[in-house]
């Protein structure tokens, strides 16, 4: 009987005797490549935000914002305009297919659809490769969501009446013409409930227009009075001949002064 060779142990320097605990490195240990998050890497957040905080409030002090007469529901030709950023939606509205009685295509479902496709999209392709190549349909849609946003963007601009826009909306200065409320034509003036929607000082509102400074005649206001115009329906003025050449006088007398 022949004696074996033995019996030999094989070790794996690679496998350590002992586990260590996995611990992170110290942020020492990379110079120059990382920093701690509290305070050095929050500080400078916090100090980039403050530098365009106090831009943000320069430009709204140097520069008033655009505002506009006060809204007139019964203007029915003003034509209001989004904010850059809900232009392509604006331009949307105007299709026929997503306006008038298909307004909720536009409104609701097409919109629907993008939002919801960009909630699925981890789902709809959970590729791990990087390169948009390899990634056709987060990338088709993608390309198709700035395609569109870029092309009704623009489309909404060059084909906006940007000069009528601007004139629908500016705020008229009225003359400061003193109120004699003790005046009978005033008299008149409330008792006609004209200042429901002229106002007390005949300054207009967002119903009514100013009857401060009207270049009109005497005999024109008294007609106005009584047969109306625009948005103001006739058979306003209920009272007697006399009360209405009073009425007509006192407005006309206001657009007068200066």
């Amino acid at each position: 009987m022949h004696r074996g060779k033995g019996m030999k142990f094989v070790g794996d320097s690679r496998i350590p005797a002992e586990r260590m605990p996995n611990i992170p490195k110290d942020y020492s240990e990379y110079p120059g490549k990382t920093e701690a998050f509290w305070p050095n890497f929050l500080l400078k957040e916090w100090m980039v935000g403050a530098v365009f905080l106090v831009g943000y409030l320069l430009l709204t002090v140097s520069h008033a914002p655009p505002l506009e007469s006060p809204a007139d529901p019964t203007d029915t030709a003003y034509i209001p305009l989004p904010d850059w950023y809900f232009l392509f939606l604006y331009q949307l509205l105007k299709y026929e297919f997503a306006a008038g009685p298909y307004t909720v295509v536009g409104a609701i479902v097409i919109p629907g659809l993008a939002f919801t496709a960009l909630m699925l999209a981890p789902w709809l392709d959970n590729g791990k490769d990087r390169r948009p190549a390899r990634r056709p349909i987060a990338t088709g849609m993608m390309l198709m969501a700035v395609v569109s946003i870029t092309f009704l963007t623009w489309e909404s601009v060059i084909t906006h009446d940007w000069e009528a826009a601007a004139q629908q909306g500016q705020i008229q200065e009225t003359p400061d013409v003193e109120i004699d409320t003790a005046a009978p034509g005033y008299e008149i003036y409330q008792a006609q409930s004209c200042v429901s929607c002229h106002g007390d000082n005949l300054a207009g509102g967002p119903a009514a227009p100013t009857l401060i400074g009207l270049d009109l005649t005497t005999e024109e206001i008294a007609d106005i009075a009584v047969n109306g115009i625009g948005t103001m329906p006739g058979g306003q003025f209920d009272g007697s001949d006399e009360e209405l050449q009073q009425l007509s006088e006192f407005i006309a007398g206001l657009g007068a002064e200066e």
